[in-house]
């Protein structure tokens, strides 16, 4: 008995499904299909323990790639491809450019069936043949089978409020004969209909409908425009299309794959299904808090038109983040296990979101440290690593004179203000005169010291710009600084007391979030150095460090510097940050080529965006103009040296006739030179005594003519008379 007991609980632990997931290759089925990859069946029917939401609190981290073997009891995932895609690791079979009957053979194999539509509204037209095919063979179903198709809601976007009087009631499952789609989603609300219109046999083909909110999440989803937009740094401020007051049902695409879960393992009564979090957050809210930790931290309102102008919007994410719908998942909330992610919505849950945006999208800052004496070529290199990995160069000058400005600024009256409250006029004002007494420090200290600021100011400037979201979101190169063991240590300090405490008794903290990832020790003998500023052009020269007296006092400070215990790169061996030693004079290369790239080999690949599908098209266009111009001027470089080899040949013929001509006459000339003498002879001696023969033979007729000559030659030869 003991045994079978067993026998039962180990046959329901490998309980095996296999689950049909359309478009694996997109953004919401792909990480759907992941989730489920990762699975067991039948996991959300038990109950979810605080110790089990403490340990799973991100849901992230079952997505890892390298977690890519398919666990025991675990949903078995299928599913077709886009054209031309790579084909996921979590997928046990993938298929792409199959017939109709072929894939009904891969359906009527599978026990979950999920068609999801929000990715690409092409897929609907498929969606109503893939249920309906199984409809058709329901009465063939050995088991009973689960057919999930996952909607939007923007089929309720027109929907009238449940109190006129009262527009913060939320619409529920209850209400979801009371829809009314936007005009844009008439395919999504008749297939929405057509599938609750096939699961009336719930034993044997269930189906259910999954309207989901605007999907979030992993690497982006609609809101990976304003990610995108913010972490680039290339506007001043976000935009927010329309007013911003338009409240957006949206979910956590990992979380709607919760919903899915649970809908696969409790297969409830209720056949329709909200899937949104609990938030009730507006546009503005959600592109504020994008700008805040990711961006400029400003939004800017434009006109819902201006959606339409841009290019890496479609029309139905247009729809999805103008809509305004206030949703209530309560079935979800009451009935479903669901580890969330974000139950609480958007804005409350930014921080874990921009973490595993940045893991998914492989966005990790590039901190890098250049340093070495004057004209090893630090700029220079710094320029060019700065375009390869798309980094901000943090120049001293540049970081000084932009700070200055800036408090200036702060400082300046601003006679046109707006009226704010009291408590923000309050913190204006603290902040004017922080700036004013900033500002008349670091002048103050420029007048003590010929120009120069104190390293308390530098410091402070520069640690400010490497906490900039710019900078702590691509990264940056620092540029020749610091130069000390205490500019470096001061400069990374961890600023946090709490975390000096834990940390007494060690080496000083520094700051994870500005230390460099890598340290460049450029260097190159004296000789070498005067050598190559003596060889720069004047025009380069002058205004700059490198006149002769500035220069050496330059190069004689970096060494008098650099021989003590405590050199900056002592502060950064210590923290087990190796700098990357390049000696410039040995490499014998003037533009640096060689220090550049085996720098690039040490750093490795840049770690931001690619290019998008325009410069992607644009740099093909480039390469396809380049390639035919190449080609053009080898075909022209080859009909130029073709038509110089012919009129060479033709040359070299005239000429080679020319010269035959030549020696053919002058060898008839010499030849009747040397015939003369034997033609004189001939002419005296031969001819007469021949021509009298030939007369005579004539005359006589002989039967030999030859013979009847030749006998009278000899017979008259005046030679021998």
């Amino acid at each position: 008995m003991a045994e079978e007991e067993v026998a039962a609980r180990t046959e329901k632990v490998i309980r095996i499904q296999r689950v049909f997931i359309n478009l694996l290759d997109s953004y919401s089925s792909g990480n759907i299909g992941k989730f489920l990859s990762n699975c067991v069946v039948g996991a959300s029917l038990e109950e979810i323990t605080e110790e089990e939401e403490e340990e799973d609190e991100s849901k992230s981290a079952m997505l890892d790639a390298s977690s890519s073997r398919l666990k025991e009891g675990t949903f078995q995932i299928v599913g077709t491809l886009s054209t031309g895609k790579p084909e996921p690791g979590f997928a046990l079979e993938t298929y792409s450019d199959i017939s109709r009957e072929e894939l009904l053979i891969r359906l009527l194999e599978c026990d979950v069936t999920i068609y999801n539509i929000t990715d690409n509204p092409k897929q609907v037209e498929e969606a109503l043949w893939a249920v309906s095919a199984l409809n058709e063979e329901v009465n063939h179903f050995e088991k009973r089978k689960v057919f999930i198709l996952v909607s939007t809601v923007m089929t309720w976007a027109r929907s009238k409020p449940l109190d006129p009087d009262d527009s913060d009631v939320p619409f529920t499952e209850e209400d979801y004969r009371r829809r009314k789609h936007h005009p844009n989603f008439l395919d999504h609300i008749n297939a929405e209909k057509m599938v609750l219109k096939f699961g009336k046999n719930i034993k044997k083909f269930a189906t259910y409908v999954v309207a989901a909110g605007l999907q979030y999440g992993m690497e982006g989803g609609i809101l990976h425009f304003f990610f995108k937009l913010a972490w680039l740094g290339e506007v001043p401020a976000l935009p927010v299309f329309g007013d911003g007051s338009n409240i957006i049902p949206a979910i956590h695409v990992l979380d709607l794959a919760g919903v899915i879960q649970n809908i696969i393992d409790h297969v409830p009564k209720i056949h329709y299904l909200v899937a949104v979090d609990e938030s009730a957050q507006t546009l503005e809210d959600l592109v504020k808090c994008i700008s805040k930790h990711t961006g400029p931290g400003k939004v800017q309102k434009v006109l819902k038109e201006n959606a339409f102008l841009t290019k890496d919007l479609t029309q139905e994410s247009i729809d999805h983040l103008l809509v305004n719908l206030r949703m209530e998942a309560l079935f979800v909330k009451e009935n479903f296990n669901i580890r969330w992610v974000s139950q609480t919505g958007f804005v409350e849950n930014i921080n874990s979101l921009l973490k595993e945006y940045k893991q998914s999208r492989k966005l990790l800052p590039i901190k890098i440290c250049i340093l070495g004496p004057p004209a090893v070529g630090k700029s220079s290199i710094a320029e060019v690593l700065t375009k390869y990995y798309k980094l901000h160069h943090i120049k001293l000058k540049d970081v000084i004179s932009e700070a200055i400005a800036k408090l200036e600024a702060t400082v300046t009256p601003k006679y046109a203000r707006e009226e704010d409250d009291e408590d923000e006029d309050e913190e204006e004002e603290d902040s004017v005169e922080e700036a004013q007494e900033l500002l008349d420090g670091v002048k103050e200290s420029m007048e003590q010291n010929a120009g120069r600021l104190e390293d308390q100011y530098i410091i402070r400037f520069v640690k400010e710009k490497l906490k900039s979201m710019p900078c702590r979101n691509q990264g940056y190169i620092l540029d020749g600084f610091p130069e000390t063991y205490d500019q470096a240590k001061d400069l990374f300090i961890q600023d946090d007391e709490e975390e000096e405490e834990e940390m007494k008794g060690k080496m000083s903290p520094f700051d994870k979030l500005i230390i460099p990832e890598f340290v460049c020790a450029l260097d190159a003998s004296d000789e070498f150095l005067k050598f190559r500023v003596m060889n720069l052009p004047e025009s380069v020269v002058a205004g700059t460090h490198y006149s002769q007296d500035q220069f050496l006092r330059a190069l004689s400070n970096y060494r008098d510097i650099n021989t003590e215990d405590e050199t900056v790169f002592n502060y950064f061996d210590e923290l087990e940050i190796h700098p990357i030693h390049i000696d410039i004079g040995k490499l014998e290369d003037t533009q640096n080529r060689l220090a550049i790239k085996q720098l690039i080999k040490e750093i490795g690949e840049p770690r931001n965006y690619g290019l998008t599908e325009e410069e992607k098209a644009e740099e093909e266009r480039r390469v396809a103009e380049e390639r035919m111009a190449r080609e053009a001027i080898e075909e022209a470089n080859r009909e130029h040296r073709e038509a110089t080899e012919t009129a060479e040949k033709i040359a070299r013929w005239e000429e080679w006739n020319k010269r035959l001509e030549e020696v053919k006459r002058e060898e008839t000339e010499f030849l009747e030179a040397q015939s003369a003498p034997l033609r004189n002879y001939l002419m005296t001696y031969v001819m007469p005594t021949l021509m009298q023969g030939l007369n005579e033979c004539c005359r006589v007729r002989p039967e030999d003519p030859v013979d009847f000559l030749a006998e009278y030659l000899f017979k008259n030869n005046p030679a021998t008379q």
